[in-house]
């Protein structure tokens, strides 16, 4: 079954066919509309439209045709506007207030001419405005309108096309990326987040940065007793004033959140609500091909890869003879190190129930990668030109939420570890920054120094994550099973407790759970092969990029993996079908329960998969509904073994208990 948006969507769109295309001309229409164009989010919601297509529920043709001509309707109303009242524009609200929108507009047009009104189709901070500016220019229609038309046309065929691809190969995306799609696009929000809070902070600060001044030296000037300790650092002869009040708001703010994260842990005795919900759900999306890259990426905060940097930016400016910054930097680290262990020692906080010993509160790993990124980046900014000094915050804001996002996703710490880290690391940053800054007003070159310490921590990143990642991953394996069950127990009645079907939430996913064994696996295994089944291990990424290979013969490809709550297969296990194109499968996995005499119990689903081949682009297996052809298959290959079978009462299929071990002979 398809998601709940398209199934929603596709049952409106049955009702209403004419009233859809509607819909995407009105998005169009208001992304291209002078002003209304800044804030309507077009690229999501014609993406949307392009699944739809790509699903089958919406004219590909009709959806090209409502979204250019929506497009060009806009573009047109705002050329109108922009002929109506020309200069007059500028004058009115909101461009009186927010004059950069025009500014930015007209300066492409400048620039460009008429190439301007094709490049502006693609670029979202000026769509809306280059048609008015050639409208206030006087643009001659005749001219504007062809290259605005062929804009639209391009404009809505690219705004289209990714969601109509992902339409067209659903099923696939589904079989590759089902969670591993939710990890990706997660870190990706989450970076993208932290990009845009960081920079737009910055430019906020640096846009406002004078007028902060003036209103602090105000304020100082009519507190004086207060106020000398705020003079000392907006003293308006020094230039690096306004770097040190932005500072200071910063740090007030960044301590304030601290305290009172920190308080609301406290007062709870233990994690959030909302901790164990997000840990719940990172936890529900482990899967075999992101767990080996999480694990990866959280090694990039270990000692090992910040300390070679660390030391080589201190080395660099000891030989350079710039004592207070090396000062100030290795102050910045062993201090930041050591009170961090010490808030981890003095709280007591409890750990989530996947983290080994080791993994407290605050997280070390996220605190010292705020503090090295971010005190590198107060050292190296000022000495870069304008714009370009965000640009150091931007990484340590990258590399931090990485990383913290890798050991969210291994749950080795509570969300609340990491935001505490994080806001930890800021405020022992901050008000080093400060001491730094009011005391070295030196500038030397920088350039060299940035180039040793990013260099270092990327050769030592790719040399430490590949060789700890398997290490670190075995540590937040799945929790071994609490839940005992009587063997016999098992065997008459208790099989019926144990889950019918994979807990997905796409239905299409959610595979029965035809087979249970009580045993060891060796037995199965050697009966199967006798019988001409084949083991594949599991799928890396290698062989999943290899899929892309159309050339190789359809047998090799390899078969993706899956999990269970969150626990890889111990065992995948094909066998050559009945058509060309088409195999069984069996799979295995740990049992949620155990039994009481220590007899291991595994639950098993049987598919026959046939290969298909969206868009030509690649080779998947994929199951397909057989009447029970696989199930059967393996029933009969393990019919020497004690076995009996009877229909879930939770589920429409059969399920086949076989035991292996001592018990079956």
């Amino acid at each position: 079954m398809e998601p709940a948006w398209i199934e929603s969507a596709t049952a409106w769109i049955a009702e209403n066919p004419t009233a859809a295309g509607a819909v995407i001309f009105l998005i169009a229409f208001c992304d291209a509309l002078v002003i209304l164009g800044i804030v309507v989010p077009a690229l999501p919601l014609l993406f949307a439209v392009g699944a739809l297509v790509g699903l089958g529920h919406i004219s590909g043709p009709y959806a090209l045709a409502c979204a250019t001509l929506g497009a060009f309707v806009g573009d047109a109303l705002s050329y109108w506007v922009g002929h109506r009242w020309g200069p007059q524009l500028r004058s009115r609200w909101p461009f009186s207030r927010y004059p950069q929108w025009l500014d930015r507009g007209e300066a492409m047009f400048r620039r460009h001419g008429t190439k301007s009104i094709v490049i502006a189709r693609f670029v979202g901070a000026v769509r809306p405005f280059v048609p008015a500016i050639a409208g206030m220019l006087h643009m001659p229609l005749r001219r504007y309108a062809l290259p605005s038309l062929g804009a639209c046309i391009v404009w809505s065929l690219l705004f289209l096309a990714p969601g109509w691809v992902l339409g067209k190969s659903y099923d696939a995306v589904a079989a590759v990326a089902d969670r591993l799609a939710l990890v990706l696009g997660a870190l990706v929000v989450a970076i993208a987040l932290v990009w845009a809070v960081v920079l737009y902070t910055w430019r906020w600060f640096a846009a406002h940065a004078d007028n902060l001044l003036a209103r602090a030296l105000h304020w100082t000037r009519h507190h004086p007793r207060l106020g000398r300790y705020a003079a000392a650092l907006i003293d308006p002869n020094r230039p690096e004033s306004p770097s040190l009040l932005m500072l200071a708001v910063c740090l007030l703010a960044i301590s304030w959140a601290w305290f009172t994260l920190l308080a609301s842990l406290l007062a709870s005795g233990g994690p959030l609500a909302l901790d164990h919900t997000i840990h719940e759900f990172m936890w529900s999306l482990r899967n075999p091909l992101a767990d080996r890259m999480m694990a990866a990426l959280a090694c990039v905060g270990d000692a090992s890869v910040l300390g070679p940097a660390a030391l080589v930016a201190l080395a660099y400016l000891i030989w350079r003879k710039r004592w207070m910054a090396a000062a100030h930097w290795l102050a910045a680290i062993v201090f930041g190190l050591v009170f961090t262990s010490l808030l981890e020692a003095a709280i007591d906080m409890p750990r989530p129930p996947t983290a080994p010993a080791g993994f407290g509160f605050p997280s070390v790993a996220v605190t010292m990668c705020t503090i090295v990124f971010g005190f590198f980046a107060v050292l190296i900014a000022r000495e870069l030109p304008g714009r370009t000094r965000v640009w150091p915050y931007l990484l340590a804001g990258v590399v931090t939420t990485v990383v913290g996002f890798a050991r969210l996703y291994l749950g080795a710490h509570w969300p609340s570890d990491l935001v505490g880290g994080t806001l930890f690391g800021v405020l022992w940053l901050l008000a080093l920054g400060i001491a730094y800054r009011r005391h070295v007003q030196r500038s030397f070159w920088m350039r060299p120094l940035a180039w040793l310490f990013y260099t270092t921590f990327a050769v030592a990143a790719l040399w430490h994550a590949p060789r700890t990642a398997d290490t670190l991953l075995a540590r937040f394996a799945a929790a071994t099973p609490t839940s005992v069950m009587d063997h016999e127990e098992w065997w008459q009645r208790g099989w019926a407790e144990l889950p019918a079907q994979r807990n997905e939430r796409d239905e299409r996913r959610r595979w029965p759970l035809d087979l249970q064994v009580a045993g060891p696996i060796d037995p199965l295994r050697e009966r199967l092969e006798a019988k001409g089944w084949r083991v594949q291990p599991q799928a890396d990424w290698v062989a999943t990029v290899g899929l892309l290979d159309d050339d190789l013969d359809a047998e090799l490809q390899p078969v993706l993996p899956a999990t269970l709550d969150a626990q890889s297969e111990s065992l995948l296990m094909l066998h050559k079908g009945a058509k060309p194109g088409e195999q069984y499968a069996l799979r295995l996995w740990r049992a949620p329960v155990l039994l009481d005499d220590g007899t291991p119990l595994w639950l098993g689903t049987t598919q026959t998969l046939r290969l298909n081949k969206p868009l030509d682009a690649v080779a998947l297996w994929l199951p397909v509904s057989d009447d029970g052809t696989a199930h059967a298959r393996v029933r009969e290959a393990l019919s020497d073994l004690p076995s009996q079978q009877e229909r879930h009462p939770h589920g429409q299929s059969p399920v086949l208990r076989v035991r292996t071990g001592p018990a079956s002979r």
